[in-house]
């Protein structure tokens, strides 16, 4: 059509998110252009193996076939570079935006912090999956793409593809929030909802998230609390105002949670979930992840084993609940072609 507008896009992580991004440039090729205009032409992606990069465009089918057969992106020929760092990609091939979806490392951020600020640097608007970098260094990568003139969007961050953040800045942006309370992590709340329901112990719970697909290998950061902290923080840093560090959110995890103790929360009409709250006191805000027993007709008990949630309570808005059935990471990746969109998209 006339008009188009190509889009250059750089992918850091094929994993279970960046997989589902490249299903969604083939599925919804068609209407990115029908209806905002937008052919998107991936010109580089980076996993472990290193990365493939051209020009001209990958074909997201031809990479989405060497991850199923267990390869990795730099065995795609004609453009595989195999070992070369994400970082090196970003800062040398030429593209209008970064799609960054590493694992999370809390630790020090990397690869993704690294990926995020060498496109911000350059100008290159950024859309991230990762909680971490931002976790670590929200104030820092604001200002960097205030410097540049780059965007930066991270809505896929928190929750997946529920809406958190874009509820919190834009639908109260006008609105003082008192509290919110959020599932943030579905790992924690598919946990306690099978032993609620099922009667099953933590282990045996827990073992039924790993079949399901809700659950790591290494589960510490979703059971501990650690992932849902994260995700309170950049709340606080985007939706609050309020610079938060993870250091002074108090933490508590859930393996302690005992069948019995749902029984007894049941019988007393309250449901146990895994909550994030974010409760304002004066010019601060007191931040805390843990197991709370909810009145059953609370929006958030209401959530299933495979259900995320937030609600905001305001002073002009009211109290807004939102909640997100998420069974496979489509959503997180289609809550990046949202952020993506929120940039670029302009509909014809």
């Amino acid at each position: 059509m006339n008009g188009t507008r190509t889009l250059r896009l750089l992918l850091v992580g094929a994993g279970n998110v960046g997989r589902r991004f490249l299903e969604l440039m083939v599925q919804k090729e068609g209407l990115l252009r029908e209806r905002f205009g937008l052919a998107l032409l991936l010109v580089g992606v980076a996993d472990r193996s290193g990365a493939a990069v051209d020009p001209a465009g990958l074909e997201p089918q031809r990479l989405m076939e060497l991850k199923r057969a267990g390869r990795g992106v730099a065995g795609c020929a004609g453009a595989g570079r195999p070992g070369m760092a994400a970082v090196e990609m970003v800062r040398t091939t030429p593209a209008d935006l970064l799609l960054e979806a590493a694992p999370a490392n809390l630790r020090d951020g990397q690869p993704g912090l690294g990926c995020i600020e060498a496109a911000l640097e350059r100008g290159m608007d950024v859309v991230t999956a990762d909680k971490a970098p931002l976790v670590l260094a929200f104030p820092r990568l604001l200002e960097l793409a205030r410097h540049s003139g780059a965007e930066l969007r991270y809505s896929a961050t928190v929750g997946g593809g529920l809406p958190a953040v874009n509820i919190g800045r834009r639908d109260l942006a006008a609105a003082e929030i008192t509290r919110l309370e959020g599932i943030l992590n579905l790992t924690s709340n598919y946990i306690l909802t099978r032993m609620a329901e099922g009667g099953v112990s933590y282990a045996e719970a827990l073992d039924q998230a790993r079949q399901a697909g809700h659950a790591e290998a290494d589960p510490r950061l979703d059971v501990e609390g650690w992932d849902a902290a994260s995700k309170l923080v950049i709340l606080a840093h985007s939706v609050l105002g309020y610079p938060a560090a993870l250091a002074e959110v108090q933490v508590q995890g859930i393996a302690h949670v005992a069948p019995e103790m749902l029984l007894e929360a049941a019988r007393a009409g309250r449901r146990i979930k895994p909550l994030a709250v974010a409760e304002r006191i004066g010019e601060r805000y007191a931040l805390q992840v843990g197991p709370v027993a909810l009145p059953a007709e609370h929006p958030l008990a209401l959530l299933g084993a495979e259900q995320m949630g937030i609600v905001y309570a305001s002073d002009i808005n009211g109290v807004v609940a939102a909640s997100i059935v998420e069974e496979t990471p489509l959503p997180t990746a289609a809550a990046m072609l949202r952020d993506m969109l929120d940039i670029w998209g302009r509909p014809v």
